[in-house]
């Protein structure tokens, strides 16, 4: 019977070393090339559309109010306020979310929280365009048992 050269053994635990630290580099590699989720960040409402009932309204958030929106890998959340500290007949405060689901450019937020509460387990489709850092989402706003049936546009601005 031959004797093994302990050297071969060094070899091939070195060889294995190395096959098992390449793949941990790819690995970690792949991670960190996959962008992160363009939607990801916190954005700021510069106007609003809504159309209702064949009315009209569009809303420049950028005078009198503040809105924003904040959304991670699966949560979103908005708030709005006025910018007078709710002290003149333009006072306004609203809060609110919940998580989302994204599949291509259609964005679902399911509301799971709002201070205005009959808003609250409702799920809101809308198409989502996303140019530099400029969000658009429109979809049709609906709450079973209200008069609440409106197409919304929003136009966010991503904060930096």
């Amino acid at each position: 019977m031959q004797e093994i050269n302990p050297f071969f053994f060094i070899c091939i635990a070195v060889i294995c070393l190395f096959i098992c630290n390449c793949n941990t580099v790819t690995i970690k590699q792949e991670a960190a090339d996959k962008p992160a989720l363009p939607l990801s960040g916190t954005w700021k409402l510069l106007k609003g559309i809504i159309i209702d009932k064949g009315d009209t309204t569009v809303t420049d958030y950028t005078v009198n109010k503040s809105f924003i929106k904040i959304i991670n890998d699966n949560h979103f959340a908005f708030l709005l306020h006025d910018l007078n500290k709710g002290k003149d007949s333009l006072a306004a405060f609203s809060a609110g979310g919940g998580n989302y689901s994204l599949k291509d450019s259609l964005y679902t937020e399911h509301l799971d929280y709002c201070n205005d509460r009959q808003w609250e387990g409702n799920n809101f489709s809308f198409t989502i365009t996303i140019r530099n850092d400029t969000l658009t989402q429109t979809g049709t706003e609906k709450i079973e048992g209200t008069d609440i049936n409106r197409l919304n546009t929003e136009i966010y601005v991503r904060i930096k």
